[in-house]
């Protein structure tokens, strides 16, 4: 970078081609010069909004484009402009001749630019660019207003469907100026599908009702306008809200015009909740008790049940141990994956704090053997990957943008970034006595991390706020793990709660879960700070959460929509289904065909939701095929949940499936075997796959199909042994093919 020294002397001799060349500045009688263009305040805007200094463009990370190089949306003017000044022999920017200057040139066409047009020559920016290099593309000066604030107005509205808002953005300043910046800012909708917004800050709502957002940006500030889309139907006859949760969701509806569906059957509930709290169907034992308990508390009996129970610490632990990446890359790693998945396992089992379950982790030393938690060192071992893991898994930040230049939806810097590096940069390792395995400790000694850009040490700081200063022989971890726990931090709550509300809801309040900032708010901020602060007091009680979430009669909406509410997937007036996930489908089709999957390592009979890590994938086709994260990132998208092509043909003939169905002692086979009217045979398969009884039609239908004759190749028909043990496992799989078996509803 060039120094202030250098920069006088270049703008002398610029200042010096102006006058040579007949551009001096005025002088007494005659036209008061133009007020000096500020390359900060009205230079970046422009290009920022012209798409110049977009990762696609010449914010491009390398070189920029073409040789070409701009910060990413401005974000440092000083680089800019010497990019401007120095480079491309002088060409760029042209006092003498103005609009001869590259920078006009290529924006408005007159000479090829990949780019394309940017700027229209009779423009307004057109204009203030000329009229800044006429004046000698100065910088800014020390007297130059910085800006200190910016909002959008308003902030919040309702907006009909198929109505508009028009929205103002204002630049507040530190001489105390305000100017309108609505032509200069970005924007930006939240949901396409919902509203679009001009470049001039028009929003127009289209038909879909709920929360939209429309996300501003001008010079590295952000604001948000957020709209309610009322849909306007009655909103009658309300379930009685159970508790806080239902309060906000159904206040929420009522503002909009969503009515919700009624409450969803107990045969559909026992079946939802037991396959989001256990990760397994109920047994027909289970179903056949419920159905028949006429007591009113009876679901929250059950919950409470399953939060009892090893399949709900089994359900959670898969859960937990892949975003935490116990993967298995070696076969020394069976040790550490299987010590650290029965830590996690034995940790939600106990119903150990989630405050105390993370600092646990993030402080862990020793060995793996005497100390489990120490396994997330060995998949995590660099600093910077083990801030933005933390940052992502446990605050709902995604830093990964702010180690190279500013974040640009985000209020991070690469301060912040290497400030939160700094934490984790006195973890020392050494050999343990295991093969594979490092003992982990902490170093002695003041913790830093260099800015990879400015090379400057800087100390382990949180994220928005200041912390004591830390002893050489103190463990920066713990202060992280102290700093995370307090209960007015910004994220460390609301990710949690946020996530786990993502899992019994299908959508988090906050989408993508793990993406919280000031420009993606949540669609009911409101239920989110409810959530977070009951999390909060209950002493970061992750039972109680999913007690409160699954007890509410919003968990409990039926998922069939009603005459308002189909186009709506964010205010929850509904339950949402989703396909069952890999391990939870598999062991849904064992239980359903009385099979079992065997795992090498591990007894017979283990599900696959209590698997300790990916290796498993690789030789069951079933997971790999329906989406199992291999625990590579901290992302939950990591898991596929959509279906597919390969999908559905595993499902109708894969080797798998159909040795399921065929299984001498699996349930075709008993059942085909078994004296009894074959209604009551039906009624056990329906049981056992939905929780409920065989309506009419299916149970007439079924019977049917039961009672017909296969013919064998030669077009005889088969005996009446094998035509049973043939029909009814075709009836299983029929029922497997089911939506309403691959789906939670």
């Amino acid at each position: 970078m060039v120094g202030a020294n250098s920069c006088r002397i270049r703008h002398a001799l610029v200042f010096f081609c102006v006058i040579a060349m007949g551009f001096a500045p005025a002088v007494q009688g005659e036209e008061p010069a133009q007020a000096t263009v500020s390359f900060s305040n009205d230079i970046v805007p422009i290009l920022t909004k012209a798409g110049c200094n977009v990762g696609v463009c010449h914010a491009k990370a390398g070189n920029g484009q073409n040789g070409f190089q701009l910060s990413l949306l401005g974000f440092e003017p000083q680089e800019d402009y010497e990019h401007l000044m120095n480079e491309g022999r002088g060409r760029r920017l042209f006092a003498g001749t103005p609009d001869r200057s590259l920078l006009l040139q290529k924006a408005t066409g007159q000479i090829p630019h990949g780019g394309g047009v940017r700027l229209k020559a009779d423009s307004a920016e057109y204009a203030l660019l000329r009229n800044w290099i006429e004046q000698g593309a100065p910088f800014d000066t020390a007297a130059t207003p910085k800006l200190v604030s910016f909002e959008i107005q308003p902030e919040r509205g309702s907006v009909k469907p198929q109505g508009e808002q028009q929205l103002k953005a204002v630049a507040k300043y530190s001489d105390g100026s305000v100017r309108d910046v609505t032509p200069q800012a970005l924007y930006e909708s939240n949901d396409a599908a919902m509203a679009e917004v001009s470049p001039a800050g028009l929003v127009r709502v289209l038909e879909i009702s709920g929360k939209v957002s429309v996300m501003v940006r001008y010079q590295g500030r952000v604001a948000v306008f957020s709209a309610a889309v009322p849909l306007g139907a009655p909103v009658d006859n309300l379930p009685p809200a159970k508790n806080f949760i239902d309060e906000h969701v159904f206040s929420n509806l009522k503002q909009l015009g969503i009515p919700p569906s009624a409450v969803c059957d107990d045969a559909t509930f026992l079946r939802r909740v037991t396959l989001d709290i256990g990760g397994r169907l109920p047994t027909e034992e289970e179903a056949t008790a419920f159905l028949a308990d006429i007591t009113s508390d009876k679901r929250d009996r059950l919950i409470d049940d399953l939060l009892r129970s090893p399949d709900y610490a089994d359900f959670f632990a898969a859960k937990w141990t892949t975003l935490l990446k116990n993967r298995r890359d070696d076969a020394s790693d069976i040790v550490s994956n299987f010590a650290f998945h029965a830590w996690v396992r034995d940790s939600l089992l106990a119903n150990k704090p989630y405050d105390q379950f993370v600092r646990e982790l993030l402080a862990a030393t020793g060995t793996v053997i005497g100390n489990p938690p120490v396994a997330w060192y060995k998949r995590v071992k660099e600093p910077k990957e083990q801030l933005e893991d933390v940052a992502q898994l446990f605050l709902g930040v995604r830093m990964q943008c702010a180690q190279c230049h500013h974040h640009p939806f985000e209020r991070w810097s690469q301060d912040d970034y290497y400030s939160l590096a700094a934490f984790f940069t006195q973890v020392g390792r050494k050999p343990s006595g295991t093969r594979g395995e490092d003992l982990i400790f902490h170093k002695r000694g003041i913790a830093t991390a260099n800015n990879m850009k400015t090379g400057v040490p800087l100390r382990p700081a949180a994220l928005g706020d200041t912390l004591p200063e830390i002893a050489a022989d103190f463990d920066p971890r713990l202060r992280l793990a102290d700093w995370m726990s307090t209960k007015d931090n910004k994220f460390f709550a609301k990710a949690l709660v946020n996530r786990y509300w993502k899992h019994f809801f299908q959508r988090g309040l906050i989408e993508p879960e793990d993406d919280i900032r000031d420009s993606n708010p949540p669609t009911n901020p409101e239920l989110l700070a409810a959530l977070e602060q009951h999390f909060i007091a209950s002493g970061f009680d992750l039972k109680e959460l999913v007690r409160a979430i699954t007890r509410s009669q919003a968990y409990q909406l039926s998922s069939v929509p009603n005459a308002h509410n189909l186009v709506d997937r964010q205010n929850y007036s509904r339950y949402y289904p989703r396909r069952l996930q890999a391990e939870v489908l598999l062991d849904a089709i064992d239980r359903l065909t009385a099979t079992q999957t065997d795992f090498q390592n591990l007894p017979p009979g283990t599900r696959a939701v209590a698997l300790p890590d990916n290796s498993y994938n690789n030789s069951t086709p079933f997971l790999r095929v329906f989406g199992r994260p291999e625990g590579e990132s901290v992302c939950e998208c990591e898991r596929v949940q959509s279906s597919s092509l390969s999908q559905s043909l595993h499902l109708i003939n894969a080797a798998d499936i159909k040795a399921k169905l065929a299984n001498g002692q699996g349930r075709g086979e008993k059942l085909a075997k078994q004296a009894g009217p074959p209604e009551a045979k039906v009624r056990e398969l329906y049981m056992a796959a939905f929780a409920r009884e065989p309506r009419a039609d299916e149970l007439k239908t079924a019977l049917e199909y039961l009672a017909e004759v296969p013919l064998d190749a030669a077009g005889n028909p088969v005996d009446a042994q094998r035509a049973s043990r043939e029909n009814f496992q075709d009836l299983l799989w029929a029922l497997i093919n089911s939506k309403e078996f691959l789906f939670n509803h």
